[in-house]
C-alpha cells in the first residue's frame, strides 16, 4: 500500500474497489478517514512501514524507514514512537490522548472508539526530564476524573520502557 507524506501526515488514497485502507482503519483503527483518504500520523505510518504494510513516498521518492525515524527524532517524538510500537505489539488499540493531556488513550484488543471507553491514559516521561509534583498530580487527577487508569511510560536513555500504573487513592 502506498502513502504520501506531506506536513507530517501520510495520506493513503482510497481508490474505488480498494479495501486495504478501509480495513486498516476499521479493523486496526489506524488513522482517520476524511473524504476519500485515510490520513495517518507520522508515528502510525512509521509503524506500518516497519511492519512491511506501507510504503511511504515524499515528492514521488520512496522514504526509507531510517528517513522516517530521523524525522521522528528531529521532531523529538522518537520516544513516543518507541512506546507506541511497544504497546501496539502488545495488542493494544492506540488513539491520541491529546484532549486528556496525555500522549495516548489505550483500548484493549477488539476495543476502540465506538466500541467502548478506553481503559488507560498513557503519559510518556523521559528518564532525564524533571517533573513537577503539581504536573504529576494533574495527570492523576484528570485520569481519575474520566474513569481511566494512568499508565506512566518511563523511557530511559537506552530507549527501554518501564510502565507504572498510577492510581488515585483517598486516605
Amino acid at each position: 500500500m502506498r502513502g504520501n507524506l506531506s506536513n507530517d501526515i501520510v495520506s493513503i488514497k482510497i481508490e474505488e474497489g480498494s479495501k486495504r485502507p478501509i480495513a486498516l482503519h476499521e479493523k486496526s483503527l489506524f488513522g482517520k478517514i476524511e473524504a476519500d483518504t485515510l490520513n495517518l500520523s507520522l508515528i502510525e505510518a512509521c509503524y506500518l512501514q516497519e511492519k512491511g504494510r506501507l510504503d511511504v513516498y515524499e515528492d514521488e521518492i520512496k522514504c526509507s524507514l531510517d528517513y522516517l525515524i530521523d524525522l521522528l527524532k528531529n521532531k523529538e517524538i522518537y520516544g513516543k514512537y518507541i512506546v507506541f510500537r511497544d504497546l501496539k505489539d502488545r495488542g493494544y488499540v492506540i488513539k491520541t490522548g491529546f484532549k486528556y493531556g496525555s500522549d495516548f488513550r489505550l483500548y484493549n484488543r477488539g476495543g476502540g472508539p465506538g466500541k467502548g471507553h478506553s481503559d488507560y491514559l498513557v503519559k510518556i516521561i523521559y528518564e532525564t526530564y524533571e517533573i513537577d509534583a503539581l504536573d504529576f498530580s494533574s495527570y492523576v487527577r484528570v485520569s481519575h476524573g474520566v474513569n481511566k487508569k494512568l499508565l506512566l511510560a518511563i523511557v530511559d536513555d537506552d530507549l527501554d520502557i518501564t510502565y507504572y500504573n498510577v492510581e488515585w487513592t483517598r486516605p
